[in-house]
């Protein structure tokens, strides 16, 4: 993606409006930047307000990588990372995430100890972690699809020991499998934390993201919320007034950023020339869209806030 540039001109081009709600979250002379490229599989990014630095993985070349916005210079923040995909902060502050090559959950202290909050489910080891949230309570929920143990590109490749469950890990360290969907990926809660989302990657007849009300921890019935149709959605970021943020591929015309309003309308559309796998709100506003696509990582700065 050497040959990408950015538009010349504003309103930039790469921001679509495809409802008028969508118009107010655009800001007429903000522009899609690429802050750095060279990567093979980007993904997880998470903002660390407190240093102004945003952390992501690059999955296949196994390391961690910070970008740091007071300087814009970019550095090696874990390497090797066992294969880290999806990553985000507790209450504490501190960086939780999803590791392909440990087929775990890892908490990373102020210290930098790292202390295992998950890698098995009634004797069995999980599959390969992909996406991660924590909610107000403290609660770890996680996504555990297979795609990290297929082969040998993006983790070890392995014979799956449990299905594809969504989990949910008390702050007492209790686990416990949630939901069972075909390859949950992405998650995100409401704003309220009374909706949870889930991308479902291997639905049929189409990839879909399904939508729970979620209740003092328990989940209520399974709904389908949206039908991707022939987009490839993938992470997931909600802002203040609860429309979704998705990551989406699936080629010219639908790479990119799909926004959904909490009706599961689809209103605007932000145009990369790859696929975005994830993306995360940062800045000091938490305005700045922080988006981690196949090579490259982007952002674009938008009308709204995201939820912390």
């Amino acid at each position: 993606m050497t040959d990408w540039k950015p538009a010349m001109r504003v309103p930039d081009p790469a921001v679509r409006v495809l409802d008028e709600r969508f118009r107010p979250y655009v800001l007429p002379l903000a522009k899609l930047e690429r802050l750095a490229t060279g990567y093979r599989w980007a993904e997880g990014p998470v903002w660390f307000g407190d240093h102004r630095t945003l952390v992501w993985s690059d999955i296949p070349n196994d390391r961690m990588l910070r970008w740091d916005a007071a300087n814009e210079t970019l550095s090696v923040f874990r390497q090797p990372s066992n294969y880290a995909n999806g990553n985000t902060r507790d209450q504490q502050g501190r960086l939780v995430t999803c590791e392909h090559g440990g087929r775990r959950v890892t908490r990373t202290g102020h210290d930098g100890t790292i202390t295992v909050l998950a890698d098995s489910y009634q004797g069995k080891r999980l599959n390969a972690p992909n996406d991660v949230i924590v909610a107000a309570d403290g609660a770890v929920w996680f996504s555990d699809p297979v795609f990290g143990i297929l082969g040998d590109y993006e983790g070890y490749r392995a014979e799956p020991e449990l299905p594809t469950y969504l989990y949910r890990l008390d702050p007492d360290g209790r686990l416990e499998a949630m939901a069972e969907l075909r390859s949950p990926n992405g998650l995100a809660f409401s704003p309220d934390e009374s909706v949870l989302y889930v991308v479902e990657s291997r639905a049929v007849p189409h990839r879909r993201i399904v939508a729970y009300d979620v209740r003092d921890g328990s989940l209520g019935e399974q709904r389908p919320f949206i039908d991707c149709g022939d987009g490839i959605p993938d992470g997931l970021r909600i802002d203040e007034d609860g429309n979704l943020w998705c990551g989406w591929g699936g080629g010219e015309g639908l790479d990119g950023v799909r926004v959904f309003t909490p009706d599961a309308t689809p209103i605007g559309h932000i145009d990369l020339p790859e696929r975005c796998a994830n993306l995360a709100f940062g800045g000091r506003a938490r305005n700045r869209l922080f988006l981690t696509a196949h090579t490259s990582l982007y952002s674009l700065y938008v009308n709204t806030r995201g939820v912390r």
